[in-house]
């Protein structure tokens, strides 16, 4: 977009020519032409997950990266929130995809996997091991990330819950990655906060994930900003 900038002179002269019935362009009389600075880009983050992030059996707008997205540029911040969740997936899904997913020009990632990984009782090492190279690979690009964490079902006993819930703490130690400790907390367990299978989100429990979510989101995009992992 370009200004234009009349000094006194011109302005007097652009009167003159106007009540003489004449039209002079303005760069005629001695305008200056000031270049307006272009508009930055939003700040790109990528949600990088499974049907939590996707929004399961909820319609486009209601899923998490819309909400967020919403949520975020209601309190001033430009930015797009990419959906990267894609329903069933597990960390070894997530890790496959990871270089399409999160494309080049990324800002940064909020990972939101393991959740079936615990509910088919895969091996918690295998999780972490997946996790571990996911955060790897963003932090070779030097991409911030906020890790949601994810709980066990209790039925697979105490050494595979404990085993499984320490992943999150210990991989965000071990890469500076930002943690949101539970993807899913003050709406898991809530019925009136979700579908009636009673584990995946409703319209209002989106919204109340995004609600209790947002302070670690902010952290992060002020990461991306500053350009620290």
């Amino acid at each position: 977009m370009m200004m234009v900038v009349l000094t006194a002179w011109t302005r007097q002269m652009a009167i003159f020519f106007f009540c003489a019935g004449i039209l002079v362009p303005v760069e005629v009389l001695g305008a200056t032409r000031v270049e307006a600075a272009p508009e930055a880009a939003p700040l790109r983050i990528v949600a990088l997950g499974d049907s939590l992030t996707a929004g399961f059996e909820l319609p486009p707008s209601a899923a998490f990266p819309v909400q967020l997205e919403q949520a975020l540029r209601a309190r001033g911040h430009k930015v797009r929130v990419a959906n990267a969740g894609v329903s069933g997936d597990t960390t070894t899904g997530g890790l496959q995809r990871l270089d399409w997913a999160v494309p080049d020009g990324t800002d940064a990632v909020i990972l939101e996997l393991g959740a079936n990984d615990a509910l088919r009782g895969v091996d918690p090492g295998i999780a972490r091991a997946n996790l571990d190279k996911i955060l790897t690979r963003l932090g070779e690009r030097g991409i911030p990330v906020l890790l949601a964490g994810m709980r066990s079902p209790q039925n697979w006993g105490k050494t595979y819950v404990d085993g499984f819930e320490a992943i999150y703490p210990d991989l965000a130690r071990k890469h500076g990655a930002l943690l949101y400790p539970f993807f899913m907390e003050g709406v898991a367990m809530q019925a009136r906060l979700s579908l009636d299978d009673g584990l995946h989100p409703n319209s209002d429990g989106v919204e109340k994930i995004v609600e209790m979510i947002l302070p670690k989101v902010e952290a992060l995009i002020d990461r991306a900003k500053n350009g620290s992992k």
